[in-house]
């Protein structure tokens, strides 16, 4: 086994809960260091992008079910793309306090997920290099140069990129914070496909490009510009084409400029220390291994309401409402099928294993939604042998075992009573220790990219019918693949999730989003 993916291993088991010790952190919030939110480049032109919120948008059912009529590429599309998919969704007061909830989940709320733009010439003379600063719904010029790249792409072509900066999650999880890292990144990729679905486009991810190539492409390497480390984690090229385009960002590594303009604004006066962060970074910063390319499933869902309706509504809540969150069956198949395929054409790795506690016309009890076959046998020689494995209504979804798993859906969630208290609770259980030994380190973090995404979709699924959901990253990882009967790390759990209806905190203010604007 390489060094890498020791190294990966080791940090997966370093960082898990468990009941008599719980990953390290520093234990308390040192306010004094508390990451800014918002990213800016000192010395840089700005260009003020116009509102989208009084823009007419697609019912969300029809997102991936219909033809969606094709935007034109112009700047009031890009804004409408950046607005409802990495922007403020709204502000929240409580007292003297005030913060922003964005369109995009994450951990803790505390975003460490940053965007870029690589557009032809359009907004400048030139193809530019744009950061978007989601704080005033701008966008920072840190280049501007001549290129060809984009006479190979479908016309109206462009690429959004992703990166991070691990700090802001470091902060306040220390050592397990990597893992929620990649986790914001699969809410903000799924977050910029359901944006760039409302315009008729489609994002494609882009593979077999190194880290070390993309960081050269962002600027990401220039460290004399940057005080906090930020790496980057994925391009995604937005097209107005539905089938797979072949893209090679050789070309635009030798046509961008060795130097770029602005000088990233430091986040914290200074930082914590810990090894295992920047270890497991360059564990993982090798080459993506390409994956075989898949045909996703279209589903007709019911009436719902506008699409920018359910994005800008997306909430996670803290408090579940025990009488309030019986939901339907048909309300449950819904949610379920939004993430039964795969979100983004490759071949799926992760089964969420439900724990169903109010669902009507439905048996209480353990199911899994088994996303790709081909790891149907496996997982049934893996887990229970006494699993029922229950064919039910829903394809691919199956029914394991009777009872009330309230109680274990609590102790596995860090005890939080919102596993407990929703219609349901679920683990995303991923084909683990295969996946990195066939395609490297790097997949580590793809494998939580696919989970945030999911994440992301369940979110969304559920407030376009008037529920909640919360992403759950503080859970035992080892008491749930015990519930399961998993002995070995074949399959892993990398990611929590509860839907239900939650509670609504009256204390607090909600404000809309660039009200100053």
């Amino acid at each position: 086994m390489n060094k890498n993916l020791q190294t990966v291993l080791h940090y997966h088991e370093t960082t898990k809960h468990h009941q008599n010790r719980y990953a390290r952190s520093l234990g308390y919030m040192d306010w004094a260091t508390q990451p800014n939110p918002f990213r800016e480049y000192k010395g840089t032109q700005k260009l003020q992008l116009p509102l989208a919120l009084k823009h007419n948008t697609p019912p969300y059912h029809l997102l991936y079910t219909s033809d969606v009529p094709k935007a034109p590429l112009c700047k009031e599309s890009i804004s409408q793309l950046l607005q409802f998919s990495m922007a403020i969704a709204a502000w929240k007061s409580a007292g003297a306090d005030k913060w922003a909830v964005r369109c995009n989940a994450s951990s803790g709320n505390l975003h460490p997920t940053e965007s870029y733009l690589i557009l032809p010439p359009l907004l400048t003379d030139k193809a530019a290099l744009f950061h978007y600063g989601p704080k005033d719904h701008q966008l920072e010029l840190l280049s501007e140069f001549e290129s060809s790249f984009f006479n190979s792409l479908p016309k109206g072509s462009f690429i959004v990129a992703l990166s991070s900066i691990s700090w802001r999650e470091v902060w306040k999880y220390g050592e397990r914070a990597f893992r929620y890292v990649q986790l914001d990144v699969g809410h903000a990729w799924q977050s910029i496909v359901t944006s760039a679905a409302m315009l008729g486009w489609s994002v494609q991810k882009l593979d077999g490009i190194s880290d070390a190539d993309l960081a050269k492409i962002l600027g990401l390497n220039q460290s004399e510009r940057f005080f906090e480390t930020e790496l980057p984690d994925m391009f995604l090229l937005i097209t107005p084409e539905k089938h797979a385009t072949a893209v090679n960002l050789d070309q635009l590594y030798e046509e961008v400029p060795l130097k770029y303009d602005g000088i990233a604004n430091k986040l914290s006066p200074t930082m914590q220390e810990w090894d295992i962060i920047p270890a497991i970074e360059d564990a993982t910063q090798t080459t993506p291994i390409h994956k075989e390319e898949i045909e996703t499933s279209a589903y007709l869902k019911a009436p719902t309401r506008e699409s920018k309706d359910v994005i800008l509504q997306r909430r996670s809540i803290h408090v579940m409402d025990k009488e309030l969150s019986w939901i339907t069956k048909e309300q449950f198949f819904t949610i379920i099928k939004s993430v039964s395929s795969s979100l983004d054409g490759k071949s799926c790795a992760v089964h969420p294993v439900l724990m169903v506690h109010r669902v009507k016309e439905m048996q209480q009890g353990l199911y899994i939604l088994i996303r790709n076959d081909t790891d149907l046998q496996s997982l049934k020689s893996s887990m229970k042998q006494e699993y029922l494995w229950e064919e039910t209504e829903l394809e691919n979804l199956y029914f394991l075992q009777e009872g009330d798993f309230t109680f274990a859906a609590k102790n596995i969630s860090c005890s939080q009573d919102i596993a407990s208290d929703g219609a349901f609770s679920l683990g995303m259980l991923t084909r683990f220790s295969n996946e990195l030994q066939n395609f490297g380190a790097h997949r580590y973090k793809e494998l939580y990219w696919e989970c945030g995404a999911i994440g992301q979709q369940l979110y969304l699924e559920a407030t376009s019918l008037g529920l909640s959901g919360t992403g759950i990253g503080c859970f035992l990882d080892d008491m749930f693949h015990s519930l399961l009967g998993l002995q070995d790390n074949k399959f892993q759990t990398l990611y929590h999730f509860t839907v239900g209806k939650g509670f609504v905190d009256s204390r607090i203010m909600s404000l809309p989003p660039y009200g100053e604007l």
